[in-house]
């Protein structure tokens, strides 16, 4: 019996232990996530901005992509007053000398992934210098707004036939003779 409670009490000892052991690998990953998460500043390269008429979807940290390459990411976004534009500002890596005729184009990851700013240069021999702004731009398309024209355009386009969508939907091609 005494050896029965010696094994006993040997198991739940190696069972405390393997517990502790599982909480500081949980602890140990949720740190490395936060440092790691720390790590995705900004501070390489040099800045330029961009001014949209729509940015939604796009964060400060979002990626800046040139060729599907990330080459920096987003520093920080605001509102400018005067032309009500959303203006970006953005870091690319300092061993791209962009010309001064890229564009800046917000584009979907996915269908419901994040935005990101891809890069699409020019032909132009002058480059952007840090500080400046790119001036051709592309705002976000949002996906709400394109299935609201589309619906619109559906629906106009029944009511100057003379159907409306019920008799539309009940118009099978049921002319059986």
């Amino acid at each position: 019996m005494a050896s029965a409670m010696a094994e006993k009490s040997r198991r739940d000892i190696a069972e405390l232990v393997a517990g502790a052991a599982v909480l500081c690998a949980l602890v140990l990953m949720l740190v490395a996530t936060v440092v790691g998460e720390g790590r995705k500043s900004t501070g390489d390269g040099y800045q330029l901005g961009a001014d949209f008429s729509h940015i939604d979807g796009l964060d400060i940290g979002s990626d800046v992509r040139l060729a599907g390459v990330t080459v920096g990411h987003v520093v920080s976004e605001s509102v400018n007053p005067q032309t009500f534009k959303a203006h970006v500002v953005f870091t690319v890596r300092p061993d791209l000398h962009l010309s001064d005729d890229t564009a800046a184009i917000i584009t979907s990851d996915s269908l419901l992934g994040g935005k990101y700013i891809a890069l699409s240069p020019g032909g132009d021999d002058k480059t952007l210098s840090p500080g400046a702004t790119v001036s051709q731009t592309q705002g976000s398309i949002s996906l709400e707004q394109l299935l609201s024209k589309f619906i619109f355009s559906v629906t106009d386009t029944l009511t100057r036939t003379g159907k409306t969508p019920a008799d539309h939907a009940g118009s099978g091609h049921d002319d059986a003779p």
